[in-house]
């Protein structure tokens, strides 16, 4: 895990973090976890599930329309 405040350490494991989640995608695989996509990864989402991505937004509002569940998390512009 990488030092607090060790922004050249972070970066470094951003890159690494890059290529292994590019890689899966590549394989057919997915960029999350058992526990889910988390902050760090969200930015693979639009790569992972394209077309499926304004659907997945849709369903987050109708279950959830007041943005109370994880505010900001997975979708942060809503």
């Amino acid at each position: 895990m990488g030092k607090k405040g060790d922004l050249k350490e972070w970066e470094k494991i951003d890159r690494v973090v890059d290529i292994v989640v590019t890689r899966a995608l590549d394989l057919g695989g997915t960029a999350t976890g058992e526990h889910g996509v988390g902050i760090g990864k969200r930015k693979y989402m639009d790569s992972e599930h394209g077309s499926s991505l304004p659907w997945m937004r849709r369903l987050k509002t109708l279950f959830d329309p007041n943005g109370i569940l994880n505010p900001g998390k997975l979708f942060p512009e809503s």
